[in-house]
């Protein structure tokens, strides 16, 4: 079994602050879902009845989204994924989201806002694993 990744590490946090990005930040999620939503570790936003990691997906987004907009951010795409043209056979990635964020700035105030945490506990729940890579324009 592989180790799922879910949360950023302070050196991948320091690693992106050392790239010294200026302008906007577009960041690029792979997500892959579990069948049944684990509330586990946040059983006061669980659901009556239990519902499947895209849904409880679903609820994290509808509770991200004005905090996201607030803090000057967009969803760019959301879409299905699946298996890789070129890629591992044995891995697949439920959905893709591009977030862009208008400097790194703005994604930390938003990435530490209390109120946007108070609702992650459906992403923790939602998600058997993620990536999280954050691009910017070629300028050259």
């Amino acid at each position: 079994m592989t180790v799922p990744y879910l949360e950023p590490t302070q050196e991948s946090g320091r690693a992106l602050f050392g790239r010294g990005i200026s302008g906007s930040v577009v960041m690029l999620n792979l997500l892959r879902f579990r069948a049944l939503a684990d509330y586990s570790a946040t059983p006061a936003l669980a659901p009556s009845t239990p519902i499947t990691g895209a849904a409880a997906y679903q609820l994290y987004i509808s509770h991200t989204l004005p905090h996201l907009k607030e803090s000057g951010g967009e969803v760019l795409f959301f879409g299905k994924g699946g298996g890789f043209l070129i890629g591992p056979s044995e891995e697949r990635w439920d959905a893709v989201m591009l977030v862009r964020q208008t400097s790194l700035a703005s994604f930390m105030a938003f990435a530490s806002n209390q109120a946007y945490l108070a609702g992650t506990g459906h992403r923790i729940a939602a998600l058997e694993d993620s990536r999280l890579l954050p691009i910017v324009e070629d300028q050259a």
